[in-house]
């Protein structure tokens, strides 16, 4: 089969409906509203191509003037699925791009009008592409291969336009819109083939990374608080863990709310989460650099410590305790106080584990709760008796 023009148009047709399809479909499972941009780009250029095969038939005006005119819609379509991508908001002339085309109906028709209207025709397509290969810059360091490559593979295209529409200046080049005549065109229609494909596995990619990496954010968190939980806390404490040594001395404080059940039985439960979720903004905005904060489950919060002392952590810990009973004594209150014991450990050495050191530590959270509650305990270690 050879590949003429009506062919390369047929080829376009079947895999830009594929494409439009199939983003579609997954647009069903991930809810992402730049894969329905994407799609609509794609099935645009399904239309376009199909109405640039009619003329060969003589339906100049729609096989042409129509035709092209959707290939610009096409990669606006891609534009505005890479503005919600990427959430970025563009000026509102943006959005006026497409109306230059309209423009070129007041040109008079003449043996130049074949140059003119490719050479617009492929400005505004490189001008709305390079523009969506600017808008993932920023992204393709950050978010995945797929972004890369989308942002690569439009790059690439839009330069293609931009030679495309010199060439169309260009004095002695063969140009016929209505008889596909000309290398450029014929080449273009290659060019088209293959972006199709390109940027459609680029799209799709892009999307899926963001929702896999989505899905792993969700799952190393509490649903509640969005603290790390204790599994993604077990992984991070590992590195954490290897920083730790005489010089940079580590710290676990384990935080208990005290008389957290009073607060349910008076107030119900969803005031409960809501003083759960107060305490973690809490320690979000007291936490250090280079420190993690986790919430083990019920009422019971852990937080490391890099390069800490006893009295950082006695000051961390009172900054805490006040705000946290503030909040309480105002939002819910009940007939004994609601506080923080804390239980804290410190260490100079890599632990041997994650596990042993909250056990520690809730050996002095313990006593913080024996001994009247709304303090901090440390761990206490054992002394050498020097008289022997």
């Amino acid at each position: 089969m050879a590949l003429d023009p009506p062919t390369m148009l047929t080829i376009s047709i079947a895999l830009a409906g594929a494409a439009a399809l199939y983003l579609a479909i997954e647009w069903r499972s991930v809810r992402d509203s730049s894969l329905l941009f994407w799609s609509a780009g794609f099935a645009t250029i399904t239309i376009g191509s199909t109405l640039a095969l009619l003329r060969g038939i003589g339906l100049l005006l729609i096989g042409i003037w129509f035709a092209n005119g959707l290939l610009v819609v096409a990669h606006w379509f891609f534009l505005m699925g890479v503005l919600r991508f990427t959430q970025v908001r563009l000026s509102r002339i943006w959005l006026s791009v497409v109306l230059v085309w309209f423009a070129l109906l007041l040109l008079p028709v003449g043996p130049q009008w074949s140059k003119v209207m490719l050479m617009v025709n492929s400005l505004l397509v490189a001008l709305l592409t390079l523009k969506a290969s600017w808008l993932l810059r920023p992204h393709g360091k950050s978010l995945s291969v797929g972004a890369v490559q989308l942002r690569y593979v439009l790059l690439v295209h839009g330069l293609f336009y931009v030679a495309k529409a010199i060439i169309a200046i260009t004095p002695g080049t063969l140009i016929d819109l209505t008889t596909f005549g000309g290398l450029i065109i014929q080449v273009s229609l290659v060019e088209g083939a293959m972006a199709i494909m390109l940027i459609a596995l680029s799209m799709t990619g892009t999307v899926r990374y963001r929702r896999e990496a989505r899905i792993a954010r969700l799952a190393a968190r509490d649903p509640l608080t969005a603290l790390y939980n204790r599994r993604a806390l077990e992984v991070r404490a590992g590195p954490f863990f290897k920083a730790v040594d005489s010089a940079q001395p580590g710290a676990l404080l384990l935080i208990d709310i005290d008389n957290f059940k009073l607060v349910n039985d008076l107030h119900g439960h969803v005031a409960g989460d809501r003083l759960l979720i107060a305490l973690s903004e809490m320690i979000r905005t007291v936490l250090p650099e280079r420190s993690l904060a986790a919430r083990l489950g019920g009422d019971e919060f852990v937080i490391l410590l890099c390069g800490a002392s006893s009295e950082r952590v006695m000051e961390l810990g009172g900054l805490l305790r006040e705000q946290f009973q503030q909040y309480a004594s105002r939002t819910v209150p009940t007939p004994q106080p609601v506080t923080l014991s804390i239980g804290a450990n410190l260490f100079d050495q890599p632990p041997t584990s994650l596990a042993a050191l909250i056990e520690q530590g809730d050996v002095a959270l313990y006593q913080s709760k024996r001994n009247g509650r709304d303090s901090i305990r440390f761990v206490e270690r054992p002394t050498v008796d020097l008289s022997q």
